[in-house]
């Protein structure tokens, strides 16, 4: 069993930064595969970041060159970096962590871009 805990979302202006970060209780935090998603008003949920547990990411389109994933697993702790935000990152970003049939999920942390 892992409890996620997503924090760092809130308010930023178009072009700001935050840090998200997913804390993870229970054991073998290493083991999984942490994917970030995120889900805006009237959307479907949509992966946004993944990082396996061997360190490799991948990013959705509108994440590349703006969002940096990470994982410090002595931390238990999972981290999304977003530069550039824009308007329509506007969401409540979720993180999972997954392994094999096994797939837990945190509360989620709204993040609004506006001026």
């Amino acid at each position: 069993q892992v409890q996620l805990v997503e924090s760092g979302g809130g308010l930023v202006q178009p072009g700001g930064s935050l840090r998200l970060s997913c804390a993870a209780s229970g054991s073998m935090f290493s083991f999984y595969n942490i994917n970030w998603y995120r889900q805006a008003p009237g959307k479907e949920r949509e992966l946004v970041a993944r990082i396996s547990s061997g360190g490799s990411t991948n990013y959705a389109d509108s994440a590349k060159g703006r969002f940096t994933i990470s994982r410090d697993n002595a931390a238990s702790t999972a981290y999304l970096r977003m530069n550039s935000l824009k308007p329509e990152d506007t969401a409540v970003y979720f993180c999972n962590a997954a392994s094999g049939s096994y797939i837990f999920w945190g509360q989620g942390t709204q993040v609004t871009v506006s001026s």
